[in-house]
């Protein structure tokens, strides 16, 4: 299926199938460990326990998921992509560059990005540990095999990437059917030998939980919020497939068997009378376990699968729009344009599951630390939706104040329960959000200092004849990158400075990204002959594209211009950042911008440009 698809109309069953596997992957895992930690943070186990702790867990999933984002917040796409940057890009279609408004929009979409990183950090260790610990039920004496089994399917799911997830994406919507049928068959099997549980439907008993244990109320919510970590995952899955799809595999399939098989589960907890670790194992005939565990192991690393590719996506966002310097992006498959691989943020993310592993050793211990950064990019996801609504849908105030007025209320609560979780681990999360905000505030305020200082010293476009008057034109095609249209690239500047001399045919070329997920190709270049054998080509691409010069010169030659990039010379202003001594933390901002700067890809093989044939002209840049 086409990433493209997004904008599709209409569905089909091949993509509800596929939505099942990609979008659901990490909600779908949850019930390996959210009941049973809400039960621990409960305390004393009884019938309210049980019932006000699944009463808790439905109406979560339904306001938080099935209303939120279901319903509400999927309507917010970008040209059919979603996730926290495809609504920062929408949410400042109409704001007021530099108003006050707009600076906020910026910070929740930093801040909200940090969070998810920091999700994608976690998800992956707590499904396939939570996974694995199905040993321990199979023989108490494998329990000493769960890290290492953990650390070598994660560390096989890492060294996989570079090989693209077309193979292992097949394989994605019908192991999840499955999952989720299982689920629902086992569910049932345990709902039929108690079906008292259902009086868990009464929202009454998961207020009566939280008014008559306030003690551990707050706690309670925070391993509630388990069974909600990946509602953002599947906003932002959601232009693989498209709106309807996804809906439609949420309330046919992946709501119904989580709500019964989480009921299921209590009906088992009561029927033993006493808690029960590791419930789901426990639902299944021994002669099954084996396959349960194989078939749970499937779904986490597909789980993990979704959120790894979810991060790789986000990261080329981020570049995209800024807010990252750039990285080097693979693409690994000839028709997928969603199929990417980072291998910096592969490896980096690699190496902190690892160590999220190693540190907590337990899905229990990890809990503690999961939910406290995602609830931060949902509730975000919350105030830029709302500003969506007021601008974009064109709703009243008295609608966008009640409708996300309430939802913000519920994320507020989910917020403060999760805090709980700091003292016990959930610091780390939100410690390396702060890191990675530092990080993208660092190097937003670092462009934009840069680019007021190449400004400051920039010649404007329309000083290009007076350049050019007397300069001695030599045979051939030069092609320019110009980070900006009105101006004189500082390569060209340069090339004039040293070599005096130009090409007969010279190619200005802005690589533009808009605030739009694509760009369709048959406009995607635009041409200007400002002066006879002087072109200024302007090709956009979509914040969910990689720049690609070959792509930009395929679109010249279409529109009647030819040129080829083995008869060209491209020439690259490479810009090198002193930092000024400055003291305090500007002056250490400024020092940090420079040292990204420095190691930040190359733009020759950033926007693809062929490894032959390219200048890089250096300008030095203070700041």
């Amino acid at each position: 299926m086409s990433a493209h698809s997004g904008q599709a109309r209409g569905w089909t069953l091949a993509a509800v199938i596929g939505a099942t596997g990609i979008v659901y992957g990490d909600i779908g895992t949850s019930p390996l460990y959210a009941l049973e930690e809400t039960l621990t943070e409960a305390g004393h186990f009884d019938h309210l326990a049980v019932l006000g702790s699944l009463s808790l867990i439905l109406w979560a999933l339904t306001i938080s998921v099935t209303v939120k984002y279901i319903t509400i917040i999927m309507r917010a796409d970008n040209e059919g992509e979603g996730g926290i940057l495809a609504m920062f890009a929408l949410a400042q279609r109409n704001s007021v560059a530099g108003s006050l408004w707009a600076r906020t929009i910026v910070g929740l979409a930093l801040a909200g990005t940090a969070f998810f990183f920091c999700d994608s950090l976690i998800t992956p260790a707590i499904t396939v540990l939570s996974a694995a610990e199905g040993l321990e039920v199979l023989s108490p004496d494998l329990q000493h095999a769960v890290v290492p089994l953990t650390l070598g399917v994660i560390i096989g799911l890492f060294a996989y990437q570079r090989r693209g997830t077309a193979r292992v994406g097949a394989l994605f919507g019908p192991v999840m059917i499955v999952w989720f049928l299982v689920l629902a068959a086992t569910g049932i099997s345990a709902i039929r030998a108690d079906p008292v549980v259902l009086y868990a439907i009464n929202p009454i008993y998961g207020v009566e939980l939280l008014v008559h244990r306030p003690g551990v109320a707050l706690a309670v919510i925070g391993a509630v919020f388990l069974c909600l970590t990946g509602g953002e995952a599947l906003y932002a899955d959601m232009g693989h497939f498209g709106k309807e799809p996804v809906r439609i595999a949420w309330y046919f399939l992946i709501w119904p068997a989580l709500l019964i098989n989480y009921f299921g589960q209590g009906a088992l907890q009561l029927a033993h009378g006493h808690y029960i670790p590791l419930t789901l194992y426990y639902m299944v005939s021994p002669t099954a376990l084996p396959w349960m565990v194989m078939l749970a192991t499937a779904a986490s690393v597909i789980a993990s699968q979704a959120v790894i590719s979810g991060a790789f996506s986000m990261a080329r966002q981020a570049v995209q729009l800024d807010l990252l310097p750039r990285i080097r992006v693979l693409q690994t498959s000839d028709t997928e344009l969603g199929q990417i691989y980072v291998p910096a943020v592969n490896w980096l993310v690699c190496a902190a599951v690892i160590a999220f592993v190693v540190g907590f050793q337990s899905s229990n211990a990890l809990s503690a630390a999961y939910g406290s950064a995602v609830v931060g990019t949902m509730l975000i996801t919350t105030v830029l939706g709302a500003f969506v609504a007021l601008q974009q849908w064109n709703w009243p105030k008295w609608s966008v104040s009640l409708v996300f007025g309430l939802l913000f209320v519920v994320d507020s609560v989910f917020f403060v329960g999760n805090m709980t979780k700091v003292p016990n681990g959930g610091w780390i999360p939100l410690a390396l959000a702060v890191v990675l905000f530092g990080v993208f505030v660092t190097w937003r305020s670092g462009r934009l200092e840069l680019r007021a200082a190449l400004a400051r010293q920039a010649i404007p476009r329309s000083e290009l004849p007076n350049l050019l008057a007397s300069v001695h034109r030599v045979r051939g095609t030069a092609v320019f990158l110009a980070s900006t249209p009105d101006l004189v690239p500082s390569a060209l500047i340069r090339n004039l400075e040293y070599n005096r001399v130009v090409h007969e045919r010279v190619i200005i070329l802005n690589l533009e990204i808009m605030r739009t997920p694509r760009q369709d190709p048959a406009n995607r270049v635009e041409i200007d002959e400002t002066l006879p054998g002087i072109y200024l080509v302007t090709a956009r691409f979509g914040f969910m594209e990689t720049p690609d010069v070959g792509e930009a010169l395929r679109g010249c030659r279409a529109r009647g211009l030819k040129v080829f990039t083995e008869d060209s010379s491209f020439f690259v202003g490479q810009h090198v950042v002193r930092a000024r001594d400055l003291p305090g933390w500007r002056g250490i901002q400024r020092q940090m911008f420079a040292r990204m700067q420095r190691h930040s890809t190359q733009a020759a093989e950033f926007f693809r440009m062929p490894q032959r044939g390219v200048v890089s002209l250096n300008t030095v840049v203070e700041i």
